[in-house]
């Protein structure tokens, strides 16, 4: 007597599989797209005023202190912003905040320009920094959970790319706008409410992210966005049976997922069991403390700090550096109009570096480029503040903005991936809004830096904020290629 003859069934792809599955489509480029477009409208607010504060200390007068509380006020409000933005992505959406912050800090910086004072300036600058804290780490938290795995470092790297855009069109404004009357800082700042007729395009024209849709249990919304890619990649496969959200993993999942995985990735699923991540209610029902608790507990604690170290030193010194370099040339005796023409062109090197780390990062993977690119910024900061010929000055400026603004990719693409969806807005804010507090102190103490041993000491101290930055990359997670921690 025969037996009947079974099938094996084979089980549906998960939507996060099938989101890593797809190829770069046009869909995807327009995604990648409108949040660059956003960043690079951020990019030029924050390279304005560098620009702005040298234009005022001619027409107003002002000192350097003053000059550094106006650039350190814009960055308390990106500390608090950075904070509040990632625990608000992480409940009400990643399209939503990343919409409502472009529109907070486009209003602020159009209004600025009607300002007849520094107080009313300062408090302008706090509601522009309050906006642009909050709309970085959530843009490459929602660029990273639309991202196949195999190009998503590469993604995110092209995606603060836009940043160089955004600081090169700073550049042009600061040399052909604002020197041009007493009045050019005004339309310098007048440019910058763009970004508030810019946030209703990204309101209505951006899908929110799956993965968060998903989290929340909002599966048949997920379903038809991923489905949209799909379409978007010419894939017409049968309809798939709608994807429940991702159950918290069982302890016989996690010993079954540790014993099929490479190492690391099985250290990372059996300390899942054990931290909050994996505790008690879904992440729906998570609460903003029990969000914040899980950053520090056993399996993310390490990945934590070593995000923290790496966002403050490289905040401390980027900041510390390149708000005050038109600054600096002007008192070396090169002249406002022609020191704004040199910070342009050390600005145009950003653009090959990035280009470098956005092919580097999926070969050498994010920690070693990571840390090959603060190196070199290390490095290139020393000889910046020794050099004083012309010639050397461009140069050195040159490559402290290759490196620099290198490692700036390297570290928006590894921070996201670090966190699992429930948490990653969270983890990437709220290590923004922790680096947010070095670009605070860095323009008030540069200064004082500067009277004190001149350029040598103050770019001799970034250069040491780069190498503890260096090192500290080496403590996080690299997941280069790997899927996202959907939990």
């Amino acid at each position: 007597m025969t037996q009947p003859r079974t099938e094996a069934t084979v089980p549906s792809p998960s939507p996060a599989n099938r989101l890593d599955a797809l190829p770069f489509t046009r869909k995807l480029g327009r995604v990648l797209t409108g949040s660059g477009v956003g960043w690079a409208l951020d990019a030029m607010d924050v390279g304005l005023i560098s620009f702005i504060i040298a234009a005022l200390t001619q027409h107003w007068g002002i000192t350097k202190g003053e000059g550094g509380l106006i650039a350190s006020v814009g960055f308390v409000g990106m500390a608090i912003g950075a904070s509040l933005g990632g625990l608000l992505a992480d409940r009400i959406g990643r399209r939503q905040v990343f919409a409502l912050t472009l529109l907070v800090y486009g209003l602020a910086t159009g209004a600025s320009a009607l300002v007849g004072g520094i107080a009313l300036l300062l408090v302008l600058r706090f509601f522009v920094g309050l906006g642009l804290g909050a709309e970085l780490p959530v843009a490459s938290t929602y660029v990273s959970e639309l991202a196949p795995a195999r190009i998503r470092g590469r993604l995110i790297v092209i995606l603060e790319a836009f940043w160089a855009i955004g600081w090169t069109a700073s550049a042009l404004i600061g040399y052909f706008i604002v020197p041009i009357s007493a009045d050019g800082w005004r339309w310098a700042f007048a440019l910058g409410a763009i970004p508030a007729v810019y946030a209703i395009i990204v309101r209505w024209g951006l899908p929110e992210s799956p993965r968060w849709l998903l989290g929340r249990g909002r599966v048949d919304e997920a379903e038809r966005i991923i489905r949209d890619f799909e379409k978007s990649a010419g894939i017409t496969a049968a309809d798939p049976a709608p994807a429940a959200p991702t159950p918290t993993p069982t302890a016989e999942a996690a010993s079954a997922s540790a014993s099929a995985s490479e190492p690391e990735a099985a250290s990372e699923t059996a300390s899942a069991a054990a931290s909050p991540v994996s505790e008690g209610a879904s992440p729906v029902a998570r609460t903003t403390g029990q969000r914040l608790a899980a950053l520090w507990s056993r399996e993310f604690r390490t990945r934590t700090i070593s995000a923290w170290l790496v966002w403050f030193c490289v905040n401390f010194a980027y900041y510390g550096a390149f708000i005050w370099i038109p600054s600096i040339l002007v008192d070396a005796g090169f002249g406002l109009v022609r020191s704004f023409g040199f910070t342009l062109i050390i600005t145009l090197a950003q653009l090959p570096g990035y280009a470098v780390a956005a092919w580097l990062i999926e070969k050498w993977g994010r920690r070693l480029t990571l840390s090959v690119f603060l190196a070199g910024s290390a490095a290139s900061a020393i000889v910046f503040g020794t050099v004083h010929t012309e010639g050397a000055i461009i140069a050195a400026g040159m490559a402290l903005s290759f490196f620099n603004l290198g490692a700036w990719g390297a570290v928006y693409a590894v921070t996201p991936e670090i966190y699992p969806t429930s948490l990653r807005a969270t983890g990437a804010g709220w290590a923004a809004g922790v680096g947010r507090i070095a670009s605070i102190i860095a323009p008030i103490l540069t200064p004082a830096m500067l009277l004190s041993g001149g350029a040598a000491l103050a770019f001799t101290v970034f250069a040491a904020f780069f190498v503890v930055a260096a090192v500290a990359a080496w403590g996080l997670v690299d997941r280069g290629g790997r899927s996202l921690d959907d939990r």
